[in-house]
Formats: C-alpha cells, structure tokens, sequence
C-alpha cells in the first residue's frame, strides 16, 4: 500500500503540474500536499484501521485534483480521475468508500460516518492553522481570476466570519487540539473588521470632505461666472439705454430742424418777419450742437484689430473685444482663444478688462448725453424766450 500511495503522489502532483490552469492557485498541489500532511495527524489522533487510514489518504490525494477540468463538480471530476488511475489496483468495494470520502468534501456535506468526519476535518484544517490569513487571501484571489466572485477585503473577512462561526470541527482530535487556533482566527478576523470598517469609514468622510470642499470650491466658480453674466447684461442694457435717448434726441432735433428750414427760413427774406431771424439761429444752433452731442455719444471708436502672439503669450490682449481681433485670421484668432481657455486666471483677466473698458464707454456715452441734454434743454428755452421776446417788441 505504501508503493501504491507513492505512485498517486507522483500521479496528483505530475497532475496538477501538467494540467492545472494557471488561475488555480489555491486548489494546487501545496494544498493537496497540506490536507494529507493534516490528515495524517488525524489519522494518528483517532481510531481508524490500517486500510482505513490508507483509504482516506488515497481520497485527500483526488478530493481536489478535479480542479484540472473546472471548478464545478470538481469532486465528481475527481472520483473520475481516481477511478481510472485506481482500476484494477484496489477492490470495487474500497473505491466505493474512496469515492464517497471525496465527495464527502462538497461544501455543505454532513459527515455520516467517522471516516467522513475526519476527511472534512483534515480539508478545514487551514481554519486552525497559522498561516490562515495568506491562505485565505490565496482563495480570494482564485475566486476573483476565475471569475467566480470579486470581493472586497471588508466583503471577504466578514463572509470568513460567518464560515468560521457556523464551521465546526468534527473529529474530537480536531476539537481539542485545533479548535482554540480556530477562535483565535476568528478573533482576528473580528479585529481586521472592526479596522476595516473604521478605514472605510475615516475614507468615507474624507470623501464626503473632498466633495464637500469641491462643492463649495465650484460654488464660488459658478458666483464669478453669475456675477460676470450679470454685470455684462446690465452693461449692455445701459448702452442700449443710452443709444436709445441718443436716437431720441438725433430725431428730435432733426425734426425741429426741417420744421425750422421748411416753415420759417424761407419767410425770413420777408421784412416784414426780420423780428424772426435771432429765434430761429438759435433754435437752429442748439438742434444742430445738440445733434453733434448726440452722434459724438453713439459714434464707435475703431481700434487697430490686430495682436501677436507675444501679446498672447504676455497677457497683454483682450480677445473678447472685437476691436482687439477684427482683422486677424480666423486661425490666429481660434489660436489665441484656446490659449485663453487653457488659463482661467488669463480668462478671468480678460472678462474683467472687458468689463472696465466697457464702464469707460458707457461713462463717455453718459456723460455726452448729459451735454447733450443740457444743450438741448438750455437750446429750447433759449429759443421760445427769444421767440417770445421777438413777438413782444414787435407788438410794441
């Protein structure tokens, strides 16, 4: 028997070497080699015969060496392999019990006998050993290669918890002598939780931090570009004003003007309306000195409408002025704008320039209107108290 359990070593580990996909790496040989070594312990722990000792080695050699051709049913897949290296070389009968042992180290199976018992102790024994923790990680990471499940190191320790604490030994050697290593994994395993939890914790508030400070960093931004919006719109709105009374006064005066060049101009040739011809000069006067006011307040300044790239690249240029661009290629303009947008500081710059420039044209705009107003007021008071005074000396 001895000879025979040579030969399956050689068989299982020439197996595993040959046919074993890379992504097994924790149902490989060492694991095999750990379970019999294991075994071996509980077989001298226990009462079992020789043949029966022989038996379960020749079972803990197969239970996982069905991993070759997939992880599902690999017991059964086992028992296949057993059965055609075994044929011939050990009775039916004992295949028979050599078959139900491998089985007997399905997930979930209750050992029915003392030889089942102590085979599914001997494939648990990693639960009380002190490498548990590398162990453990080895068949997390083959379950994540093989597609099988990917959890999270927090996800991993707490299902190993739930394992350990619903796990029991069942073998009285294994109780006395492995169980107490058993609760000391647990108990680390409660320890790594308790750590895990509190690091994912301390990371979720920095996270919620982060975010935080992001919103509130994003908040300001939005300010900036709503404050920007803002003042632009009631900039243009103030132009729009102050064209429109500009416009009112252009027209106001012109129509005075024709009235003036149509009704009494050509009655001033007449001595008889002599008295008229200081009115309607200075009636004339102020319209056309108003109407000067008016376009100076409305009339645009041209600028030259080029810039280089050594302006570009000292900030010395606003692009979003027209005037700043207006005859320059499209390439250079599209060049000089991306290079804008790639610094907020340079764009904001810009944005405020043109915020200022667009202040110093209104206040020009504002301050002609108010000229223009005055002389336009001053014209027609000036205008009826002379038109007034002309017909009072005339009626003396």
């Amino acid at each position: 028997m001895d000879s025979l359990l040579k030969d399956i070593k050689e068989y299982v580990f020439s197996l595993l070497q040959d046919e074993l996909p890379a992504h097994i790496i924790y149902h490989n040989f060492p694991h095999t080699l750990r379970v019999v070594k294991k075994l071996k312990e509980l077989i001298k722990g226990e009462t079992v015969t020789e043949k029966e000792a022989v038996l379960l080695q020749i079972a803990a050699w197969f239970h996982d060496a069905g991993f070759v051709k997939g992880s599902k049913k690999h017991e059964e897949s086992g028992v296949e392999l057993a059965n055609n290296f075994l044929k011939d070389k050990i009775a039916d009968d004992d295949f028979i019990i050599v078959s139900r042992l491998i089985l007997a180290t399905k997930m979930g199976h209750k050992p029915t006998d003392q030889l089942e018992r102590i085979i599914k102790d001997a494939d648990c024994s990693h639960l009380a050993s002190k490498n548990f923790n590398q162990t453990s990680d080895l068949l997390k990471e083959e379950l994540r290669l093989t597609g099988a499940a990917d959890h999270s190191d927090l996800d991993w320790k707490r299902g190993n918890i739930k394992f350990l604490t619903n796990h029991q030994f069942f073998t009285n050697y294994a109780i006395e002598n492995w169980q107490e290593k058993k609760q000391t994994n647990l108990l680390d395993l409660f320890k790594s939780v308790k750590k895990l939890e509190k690091e994912r914790k301390v990371t979720k508030q920095k996270k919620k931090a982060l975010k935080e400070k992001e919103r509130k960093a994003e908040l300001p931004e939005k300010g900036v570009e709503t404050m920007f919006r803002v003042i632009l719109r009631n900039h243009n709105k103030l132009s729009q004003i102050a064209d429109t009374k500009a416009n009112i006064l252009l027209s106001v005066n012109a129509i005075l003007i024709s009235i003036a060049l149509s009704s009494l101009v050509p009655r001033l040739d007449n001595p008889s309306n002599a008295h008229l011809i200081i009115p309607t000069v200075i009636l004339i006067s102020f319209s056309v000195v108003s109407i000067i006011f008016a376009i100076q307040s409305t009339r645009p300044k041209v600028t030259e409408g080029q810039f280089t790239k050594e302006d570009v690249a000292q900030k010395k240029v606003n692009l979003l002025f027209f005037g700043n661009f207006h005859q320059m290629k499209l390439d250079d303009f599209t060049w000089g704008m991306k290079e804008v947008m790639k610094d907020k500081d340079y764009l904001y710059d810009s944005m405020i320039k043109d915020l200022y420039f667009l202040g110093l044209v209104l206040n020009r705009k504002y301050k002609t209107l108010r000229t223009t107003y005055t002389v336009f007021t001053i014209g027609i008071v000036v205008s009826v108290l002379s038109f007034f005074l002309a017909f009072f000396s005339l009626g003396k």
